[in-house]
């Protein structure tokens, strides 16, 4: 069975994937499509090896971006400073910097093993190619179902659901204001969101009326990528890319009938042992393996502190009306 759990970014769904990891049986892939080209990560027709290989091992430059900054980015766990061979200033490979290091303590080697493999996949549909890849992760981690979770892939559940049309998904979502909030204070969110929706920056100027981006290019600390991240840009374009995430997705929920379940990030939180029973249900995962949900239960703290209570009341009220279309469609 193909399994996907989907949402906005900052949503929370970081936290589910975490907890679907916690089950002896599950493979938790983190962070596997979110970070692949768009024009390429569902394409059409029959590809080479090599062609896959490509795809799925390729840079994704918004995030080298980010990080040649000096930027944080929580969602990757390469290790840059304990053996690594890659440095921030590098062309980095998207899935060696936020899923392998979760299926592995060394993850180079994970990542030319699967390399290799893909290089010598014949060929296929995509879609052959990726059921292909994700049981060979799944083998290789003594596990024997795999979950995919991106950040951001309500956006692209149309696509995902037509690539895998018997698959099952777990949608996770969280009030739409408090979001996109997170993804404000997220630089790896606050880069190409600006650009999308062309946010004013701290000076007044939007990105288009500055140098011209160049995502390769090494910072020079006045270069346009540098002062979006320095930046914190109005909290309604933050909402708007919430909102308009939500209105894609949910336009192709409904053709997925049962094997569509929804999670609201807040139930989670308060009742995780619930909630995941329900996952798990609908996953055709066996709710009690190894009491992975006291397990998944544990790696709860809190619920995340509010954010737009401390808005000044002009700014969350331009907030709330941005996330107003999302909002409605997810009651």
């Amino acid at each position: 069975m193909d399994r996907f759990v989907v949402g906005t970014g900052r949503c929370g769904s970081t936290l589910l994937s975490r907890m679907l990891a916690q089950h002896p049986d599950v493979c938790s892939l983190f962070e596997f499509f979110g970070g692949l080209a768009w024009e390429t990560r569902f394409a059409e027709g029959l590809h080479e090896g090599e062609a896959f290989a490509a795809i799925v091992t390729a840079e994704q430059p918004m995030l080298t971006a980010v990080l040649r900054r000096g930027y944080e980015v929580a969602e990757v766990g390469y290790p840059f400073d304990d053996g690594g061979r890659h440095r921030r200033d590098d062309a980095l490979p998207f899935i060696a910097m936020s899923m392998l290091p979760r299926l592995t303590r060394r993850p180079d080697s994970l990542f030319d093993a699967l390399a290799a493999f893909a290089r010598e996949r014949p060929l296929a549909p995509l879609a052959d190619h990726y059921r292909a890849l994700f049981g060979w992760l799944a083998e290789r981690t003594d596990t024997r179902h795999w979950i995919e979770r991106s950040g951001s892939s309500i956006d692209y559940l149309g696509e995902l659901s037509a690539m895998f049309p018997e698959a099952r998904f777990v949608h996770l979502h969280r009030d739409g204001p408090e979001t996109a909030l997170s993804m404000r204070a997220h630089h790896a969110y606050r880069l190409p969101i600006c650009l999308l929706y062309d946010a004013p920056l701290d000076d007044g100027r939007r990105p288009s009326e500055c140098d011209p981006i160049d995502l390769h290019a090494p910072p020079r600390g006045d270069d346009t990528i540098s002062r979006i991240l320095a930046s914190t840009p109005a909290a309604e374009h933050f909402g708007r890319y919430w909102s308009d995430q939500v209105v894609r997705g949910m336009a192709s929920a409904p053709a997925l009938g049962a094997r569509y379940h929804e999670v609201p990030f807040e139930a989670l939180v308060l009742a995780p042992q619930d909630v995941l029973a329900g996952v798990a249900a609908h996953l055709d995962l066996d709710p009690d393996a190894g009491n992975w949900r006291d397990r998944a239960a544990a790696l709860l703290t809190r619920m995340p502190v509010p954010r737009v209570p401390d808005l000044p009341p002009d700014e969350r009220n331009r907030l709330e009306a941005a996330c107003a279309p999302g909002s409605e469609i997810l009651g």
